[in-house]
């Protein structure tokens, strides 16, 4: 019996994706996305409710065609006497006018160097890029807009190369979608692996797209067994990661590949007001020979007009022109729009938020508070610097928590060894998550992917270079090397304890028998007290017992022997006892006990 992609049937239809997912949800058939395939007996299923229901919409467009008719018949008693009908009316028109428009989404394309990211990119835009740059390798982010059958797509071009590690990961923070390119003939390499960790720690939805695979060794199975080893499973070994074979040669599969990207967003039902507040991205920033500062910016709330203030970090600037990402002079951009802007007096960081400010004046106030902020900010962190630990990594008590761990060694058989004990360390309560292991020196790339993950670098037999160590300090990272394997264990564990929510239990101290009842001026009623049990402790828990009945439950506030105060009072000595409670009597028996954290295995 043959089998129907979701898409596809609601596409044959006519009905939208949304829609079909309800009908799904109510016939009570499970699927993992819109991708997914259905049996030939529930596509026939499905067409016989979609016909059910549309006896109702034929019947409703019936009435709609009357509706003109008698509204003109009754126009004039309903002008000289609008009631509340009318205005619900009036409010259902407004509704949808109301309602936030869709926005195109932003895709970045990832991968390995050399694996075929500028070329895939190349054929969906139809222009050159790649020999424009040296040695075929992408040297900085572009953003482009690509006009497709689907619509548009915002595309950004990151970089593959080693060198570029950061630039990817601010590329993975700005998109909607991340593109991960893998060379069916090459399969997994250490950049496609920092490439996947980046987008998850992003949390953005990833498709997996396998070029070259009209080379004779191309082998696109091997590439799918490769990936379920980083537990990313595709669809059609019973997982959710879309996977699609494309050529960025001769096209194959480009199609499907910019219909998977047009159903991502259709899920993730991406919308923005062009009429709110501005914000957007620096996607990157450089000096022009002849223009000056060119920053380029991706638009992502609001409209961005020439002659707006901007805000970018401590810095701004008056847009004086904007250029799109064709090199066409534009007055203003929407959102999902990459604009090159003219304006700035200071090169912008890549991945610094842009806002928008009334007049010069505003923009000024903002700038000097951000200054204010950072100052204070530094001052905070240098007090916590000598006493971070890993504690700060710990979420909320009371919930499973995960531990992000980026790992180095020096071999690949020490890696499996570190991997396989820290699988055996999870607890219920403490979930490790390795989001990169790798062999060789810890990189700026490492670091980065620790700080924006709030992830541990801890490294076997490998220790960072200087200018790593650096930018690590200025991060905030701190990176743990070892050379004996136990030590690194001892570390995890340790880990693994302080993010464990502490156990206690109440232990049993001592017990006392109020012999005499001191009345003080300033501290009240104090139990004369003899200790026939154990011993006492200040702040202790208190309880005072008369007869059978417990009387009062407290804290041991205080304790004296003759006139000194003393910590705890041993077995066989009397003592006064400051109960903070002034209805003490003789006779009374007090036991102390104290809440002691219990060692959790």
């Amino acid at each position: 019996m043959s089998k129907v992609r979701i898409y596809t049937l609601a596409k044959d239809l006519g009905v939208e994706n949304q829609k079909m997912l309800e009908i799904l949800d109510g016939l009570g058939v499970s699927y993992k996305s819109v991708s997914s395939t259905i049996e030939e007996d529930t596509v026939e299923l499905i067409k016989q409710i979609l016909e059910e229901e549309g006896s109702a919409p034929a019947e409703t467009a019936a009435a709609q065609a009357t509706a003109p008719e008698q509204a003109s018949e009754e126009k004039a008693p309903a002008q000289a006497e609008p009631g509340q009908p009318e205005a619900e009316a009036q409010a259902a028109e407004e509704a949808p006018a109301k309602e936030i428009p869709h926005r195109a989404p932003v895709v970045t394309i990832m991968g390995h160097v050399d694996h075929g990211k500028t070329s895939l990119l190349d054929y969906i835009r139809k222009t050159r890029v790649a020999a424009k740059e040296a040695g075929g390798i992408t040297q900085h982010v572009g953003a482009f807009e690509a006009k497709t059958s689907k619509g548009k797509i915002v595309f950004i071009d990151t970089p593959g190369h080693e060198a570029f590690t950061t630039i990817r990961a601010r590329g993975a923070n700005v998109a909607d979608v991340a593109i991960i390119v893998i060379a069916a003939d090459d399969s997994l390499m250490p950049q496609t692996r920092e490439a996947i960790a980046h987008a998850q720690a992003a949390k953005v939805p990833m498709i997996v797209a396998i070029n070259k695979v009209d080379l004779p060794q191309a082998n696109p199975e091997k590439v799918k067994q490769d990936l379920t080893q980083l537990n990313l499973v595709p669809e059609e070994y019973g997982g959710d990661l879309v996977v699609v074979p494309v050529s960025a040669k001769t096209g194959e599969g480009v199609e499907d590949l910019l219909e998977y990207i047009s159903l991502t967003a259709e899920l993730e039902d991406l919308r923005a007001d062009p009429k709110g507040n501005f914000s957007g991205v620096i996607i990157e920033g450089k000096v022009d020979k002849q223009a000056g500062v060119l920053a380029t910016v991706m638009v992502q709330e609001g409209t961005l007009h020439v002659g707006d203030f901007l805000v970018v970090g401590e810095s701004y600037g008056k847009i004086k022109a904007m250029t799109d990402s064709n090199g066409g002079r534009i007055k203003e951009a929407g959102p999902s729009t990459p604009v090159q802007i003219l304006g700035f007096s200071e090169v912008p960081h890549s991945g610094e938020k842009v806002l928008s400010a009334k007049n010069e004046h505003a923009a000024r106030d903002i700038v000097a508070q951000r200054a204010s902020d950072r100052r204070e900010e530094e001052d905070a962190r240098e007090r916590r610097k000598a006493q971070r630990s890993l504690a700060d990594l710990l979420g909320p008590l009371g919930e499973t928590r995960t531990v992000n761990l980026v790992l180095r060694a020096d071999t690949q058989g020490s890696l499996e060894a570190i991997q396989g004990i820290l699988a055996r360390k999870e607890t219920d309560d403490v979930k490790l998550n390795v989001m990169l292991a790798g062999i060789g020196a810890p990189t700026e790339g490492d670091v980065l992917l620790a700080s924006t993950a709030e992830a541990q670098i801890l490294c076997f037999s490998v220790t960072p270079s200087g200018a790593v160590t650096k930018v690590a300090e200025n991060k905030g990272i701190e990176i743990k090397a070892y050379r004996i394997i136990y030590e690194m264990i001892d570390e995890v564990d340790r880990l693994i304890k302080g993010n464990l929510e502490p156990v206690f239990e109440e232990q049993y101290l001592g017990r006392a028998e109020v012999r005499m009842v001191i009345r003080h001026p300033k501290s009240g009623n104090i139990a004369g007290s003899y200790i026939t049990d154990g011993m006492f402790k200040r702040n202790a828990k208190a309880k005072v017992t008369r007869g059978k009945e417990v009387v009062y439950e407290g804290t041991v506030v205080g304790l004296k022997r003759f006139k000194d105060d003393v910590r705890e009072v041993q077995q066989g000595y009397e003592c006064g006892i400051n109960l903070d409670w002034n209805d003490v009597m003789e006779g009374d028996i007090i036991e102390a006990s104290e809440m002691v954290e219990v060692e959790q295995a």
